[in-house]
């Protein structure tokens, strides 16, 4: 054999090695998702069933929960288990169910959440609110619920979808991205306290990603903004931005950072906040 040939059949066995360990990391994991019936959460669903994992999955709608399994390639490892966010004290039970069924969750992968489309001085309280319920309270309350198991098991992690308006904000997100900075400030706590109980968190902060989040975001009086950004139609797909969560996963990150040239804002906010605060005046904004 050549050297060039040699060289070839290293890059072959590399590139295995590594598929058959993404492979073998899921395959007997127990994994929760929310927000699981559209979107990334659809995304991550289909990409982890493949891997061999168990899938718990959760949404408000039963029906599309139900599509989505019917997707999967291997439907026995798919679980329903519909639950509601904004009605955080029906998550205890819904959590014991869960608990009582599979007894260990590995990796719960808080996605479910709504976005917004209004500005502040038009935006009900109710709607603040809503945001508040459904992005921050019940994610907590939730990742709470699963917390004591992680403990005894002293393994677990924790993944939360925020955004990257968990950074900084623009025109007419001010209630969602006061959620994802919320989101940012508890997990931060969370990690550093179970640390020694071997509790991994990761917090993702995708950009814009090609899904029915500002279709489904709230309006000034929390009805639906019903309409696509440009911005969102133009973005990374649901399956693109999953497998980079997958990846951030198993690479055991911190927090990761998804998207185009939107990422680069976010050392724009570091090194020179001012010029982004002009940028972000004059964009146009829906």
């Amino acid at each position: 054999m050549d050297f060039c040939g040699y060289l070839d059949e290293v890059k072959d066995s590399k590139a295995n090695l590594f598929i058959f360990t993404t492979m073998g990391y899921f395959e007997h994991k127990t994994i929760w998702i929310t927000g699981a019936s559209s979107g990334i959460g659809e995304a991550l669903t289909y990409a982890l069933n493949k891997k061999g994992a168990q899938v718990i999955i959760s949404s408000r709608n039963q029906k599309s929960l139900e599509k989505v399994k019917n997707a999967c390639v291997d439907t026995e490892k798919v679980y329903i288990a519909p639950l509601d966010l904004e009605d955080s004290e029906k998550l205890t039970e819904k959590a014991k169910t869960v608990l009582d069924k599979f007894k260990k969750i590995d990796v719960l992968i808080n996605n479910g959440g709504i976005s917004q489309r209004s500005l502040i001085k038009d935006t009900n309280m109710s709607v603040y609110r809503k945001l508040m319920e459904v992005n921050f309270f019940g994610t907590i309350a939730l990742s709470k619920l699963v917390l004591p198991q992680m403990i005894r098991e002293q393994s677990g992690h924790i993944v939360v979808i925020s955004s990257l308006m968990g950074k900084f904000s623009s025109q007419l997100r001010s209630g969602y991205a006061a959620a994802k900075h919320a989101l940012h400030g508890f997990f931060e706590s969370l990690r550093l306290e179970h640390y020694d109980d071997n509790i991994k968190v990761l917090l993702v902060c995708p950009g814009f990603v090609k899904t029915n989040i500002s279709l489904n975001s709230v309006t000034k009086d929390g009805s639906k903004h019903n309409e696509m950004d440009e911005a969102q139609d133009g973005g990374l797909s649901a399956e693109d931005c999953a497998a980079k969560i997958i990846s951030a996963i198993q690479a055991n990150k911190e927090e990761v950072y998804i998207g185009g040239r939107e990422i680069s804002a976010l050392y724009m906010k570091r090194f020179f906040p001012k010029l982004l605060t002009r940028i972000l005046k004059n964009r146009k904004v829906t």
